[in-house]
């Protein structure tokens, strides 16, 4: 059974020997935190797509507004379950696990970071360009691993890659966060070779000894066999920081849709209000009408908020009713599919509608095509010059790289890379435009 002193660890990756001093009383968790605030791949999530086009004259969520909702959510909910297990483990009073919220909510600022542009689009360009593409003919020139990574380009791999890894050899340790805080980001912690018809897994074929160290040390559970592609359970907070996600992304989508017209206020409100029975129904809508509301779209905020509380009270419960399982690496599923009956219904029924009528929405099929074929050009055009980096027209290209990228490298792996590491950290516009200058569709304009 893996252990809550030994899960909840402050120690730092590249730090492990040498500590920097302190001028504050911060905790290393929330020193985590801030970090990735004030980081460039943070900001840039303010221009990646979350499902919706970037906004027009209505403002809809982009990767950025979502992730600082599940972090804030996540707060929550780790500080829940804080508070309800020290009463049952009074053992853990006065230790870093009290701090649990603070990791959470880093988690849920970083779940998203290594997603490339244009949402789940832009990762199956990506996988698609190497299995299926043009990128195909390299399955010969690199190594089995390396293509099961690349032919499942993953965006929760990806993030742990962008927080831990030393793209150029001149930064120890990526971001130099806390063991815990990057075991609570890894959703799915085992190799590209086990990722199964889902198509997901936790950590590139060069960042594996990095996650064995964060896991051998916070003692989480291997669940392979030796010799077997590497597989672990779950650090137990990245339950609680999948929940934040879960209930962030379903239902502010739903407020979106309202937004954007997609959904009337009706479909709306039955939906949000499916997550109480008559009596919680009839308690919000006194409490709308006391209160003066009769905006649709203000009404549509205050349900949403009912409905995200209530979720995050069931999850809360289901963490703590589930502690032993979870413990033991036994536990199945997510909190979402082990809450009460009639918020699980109500979960399942907007995740329906929403695949129906929202994520097959007109809107969201036509930036999904888009940004297919960007992400496409761009593969072809930066794949073909690490490839081939003896031409003109690659040399050209190579150029346009930062130092930060080993786009120099000897090994073709490496380099190739080099070329996904820029390409998920482009923001849509930044993206687009690059592919309009590659297109010759606009030029500089000095």
């Amino acid at each position: 059974m893996m252990n809550w002193l030994q899960l909840i660890s402050n120690k730092r990756l590249g730090q492990e020997i040498r500590h920097a001093e302190r001028h504050d009383d911060r905790s290393e968790f929330k020193r985590d935190s801030d970090r990735l605030i004030y980081s460039a791949p943070f900001r840039r999530l303010q221009n990646k797509t979350q499902v919706f086009p970037l906004p027009g004259s209505v403002f809809v969520h982009n990767r950025l507004t979502h992730s600082l909702e599940v972090a804030s959510l996540g707060k929550s909910l780790g500080d829940d379950v804080a508070r309800k297990l020290t009463e049952i483990h009074p053992e853990l009073r006065g230790s870093l696990f009290e701090e649990i919220g603070t990791i959470v909510h880093t988690a849920g600022l970083a779940h998203d970071m290594g997603n490339p542009p244009f949402g789940h689009s832009g990762e199956r360009a990506i996988q698609a360009f190497f299995a299926e593409g043009e990128g195909a003919s390299l399955r010969d020139h690199v190594s089995p691993r390396f293509w099961e990574d690349i032919t499942h380009f993953e965006g929760n791999a990806n993030a742990f890659r962008l927080l831990t890894h030393r793209f150029t050899g001149r930064r120890e340790g990526g971001f130099v966060m806390t063991y815990s805080t990057l075991a609570s980001i890894v959703k799915y912690p085992f190799a590209s070779q086990t990722t199964g018809p889902h198509g997901k897994f936790g950590f590139f074929a060069s960042e594996e000894d990095t996650f064995v160290k964060i896991a051998d040390e916070l003692g989480i559970i291997r669940t392979s066999a030796p010799g077997d592609p590497l597989r672990f359970v779950r650090h137990p907070l990245v339950f609680l920081m999948e929940a934040a996600d879960d209930i962030c992304y379903e239902i502010m989508d739903i407020e979106d849709s309202h937004k954007l017209k997609i959904l009337s206020f009706e479909e709306t409100a039955e939906l949000l209000l499916g997550f109480f029975d008559e009596k919680g129904r009839a308690n919000i809508r006194q409490r709308l009408a006391a209160d003066g509301v009769t905006d649709e779209n203000e009404q549509v905020v205050y349900m949403r908020a009912c409905a995200v509380g209530k979720l995050e009270n069931e999850c809360v419960k289901a963490f703590v009713g589930n502690e032993e399982a979870i413990l033991n690496g036994t536990f199945t599923g997510s909190l979402i599919s082990h809450i009460s009956p009639l918020q699980r219904d109500a979960y399942k029924h907007c995740a329906s509608v929403s695949k129906r009528k929202i994520y097959q929405s007109k809107l969201v099929l036509d930036i999904e095509l888009s940004g297919y074929q960007i992400m496409e050009t761009l593969m072809k055009a930066l794949v073909g010059a690490a490839v081939h980096p003896e031409k003109f027209h690659s040399q050209q290209l190579i150029r346009r790289f930062s130092s930060q990228y080993d786009i120099q490298s000897e090994d073709l792996e490496t380099r190739i890379m080099a070329v996904i590491d820029y390409i998920s950290g482009m923001t849509d516009v930044y993206a687009l435009d690059i592919y309009q200058k590659f297109q010759g569709i606009s030029l500089p304009i000095l």
